[in-house]
């Protein structure tokens, strides 16, 4: 690990310290190295670049929208360059809640949450990138 030195003013210092307490760090070391990663894994979502990572994909959707079941399979199937692991909850309103671990290249998995979003009955869909182990993200 690496010492490194950085100067914040006086106002992000205290969203630093506020930020620390609201999520029970002890040190700032390790709340700056947590907002570090995060911002990195945003950044590398954004840009769209090809490293691999691993992702989590949330949304909820209506399962009597028609033929959505079916294209939602074809969907995880026709991404072959993807692993997925798919897990389903039902909710009291009739939707469903899908949490979806996804394997594969950065933009592989936005273009295929970006799909998923766009599908007639799917709403509310989050997409967390992080950076895979030896791709520089941790």
């Amino acid at each position: 690990m690496q010492r490194v030195t950085l100067t914040f003013d006086d106002d992000l210092t205290a969203e630093i310290d506020r930020f620390m307490a609201s999520r029970g760090y002890s040190n700032r070391s390790e709340a700056v190295r947590d907002l570090a990663r995060a911002g990195l894994a945003q950044g590398i979502a954004a840009v769209g670049e090809t490293r691999d990572c691993i992702a989590t994909f949330t949304f909820v959707f209506d399962p009597e929208t028609r033929r959505l079941a079916e294209r939602l399979a074809t969907a995880y199937r026709d991404r072959r360059d993807l692993r997925a692991t798919r897990l389903q909850r039902p909710l009291a309103d009739g939707e469903v809640l899908e949490v979806a671990v996804l394997e594969g290249s950065t933009v592989a998995i936005r273009a295929f949450a970006e799909a998923i979003r766009a599908e007639r009955g799917v709403r509310d869909g989050d997409l967390t990138i992080v950076p895979a182990a030896g791709s520089g993200g941790g």
